[in-house]
């Protein structure tokens, strides 16, 4: 496992960005935001615990924040929730879980347990809302209801004046602008090519540069490309979209802001 110092400063490791599902070294959506002393596990798609572990040691989380309760966004809550429990990575005090209401009753009944609170020694479950704000040590995440076919969540996150914007899965929505607004880096998904008769539940390239031209950011990063497209082509269409610094997601790649 790669040891990294924690830093002070907002810093994002990619883990995974596959849509919908796991590819060969590509995990489904995962990330590491560290800023201000604190280590955020954003995001638990499939594959990402694994990739956390090169990265970190999972005991030292101070938080994971879930988005959304798709599995390609929260599946490996399953194997962190083994590792901390059962497998000799129990954590000095239960780890904070940001994510929508349900999660962990999802949890509890895939594991065969009536009572959610099985995991409580290991895992504190804190359901998100729209607005809802929390702080450990510098490091601030606010969270925003976005468009999306279920209940899911965009995030900000502040540190000492650095600001890192992240879509989760989401259509258009003014939302989007309101959590990228003036970020130095937005991170937002580009999943499809283009849009469906009556659907807007996910982005295509053009709307992640627009909005990320629109928010005024610094940087764009999109993420979470599916099937249809390659990351370089989505790249470089929202890159024609925003007309700013533009780039896709690596598994691995560190970005410090």
């Amino acid at each position: 496992m790669r040891r990294t110092l924690l830093t002070m400063s907002l810093s994002l490791t990619v883990l995974g960005t596959a849509s919908p599902h796991p590819g060969p070294d590509r995990p489904c959506s995962g990330y590491l935001l560290r800023g201000g002393g604190a280590e955020v596990w954003v995001d638990a798609g499939t594959g990402t615990f694994a990739e956390l572990r090169r990265h970190t040691d999972p005991r030292r989380l101070t938080a994971v924040w879930i988005s959304h309760l798709h599995a390609d966004h929260s599946a490996d809550l399953l194997a962190a929730a083994y590792a901390f429990a059962f497998g000799g990575l129990t954590p000095p005090a239960p780890i904070p879980v940001y994510a929508p209401a349900d999660c962990a009753r999802r949890l509890a009944v895939f594991l065969g347990h009536p009572d959610v609170r099985f995991l409580s020694g290991v895992l504190d479950f804190r359901a998100l809302y729209d607005g809802h704000t929390v702080r450990h040590g510098s490091l601030g995440l606010t969270s925003r209801a976005v468009a999306h076919d279920t209940e899911a969540y965009g995030l900000r996150a502040e540190c000492r004046g650095s600001v890192l914007a992240y879509s989760g899965d989401s259509g258009p929505c003014a939302a989007l602008g309101e959590l990228a607004a003036g970020a130095d880096l937005f991170l937002c998904e580009a999943d499809i090519d283009r849009h469906r008769e009556g659907e807007q539940v996910h982005l295509t390239p053009e709307d992640a540069g627009e909005a990320a031209r629109d928010a005024g950011v610094r940087r764009l990063v999109v993420t979470h490309v599916g099937p249809t497209l390659t990351r370089e082509d989505a790249a470089e269409r929202a890159a024609a979209a925003f007309g700013g610094p533009t780039g896709a997601a690596i598994e691995g790649a560190t970005v410090s802001l």
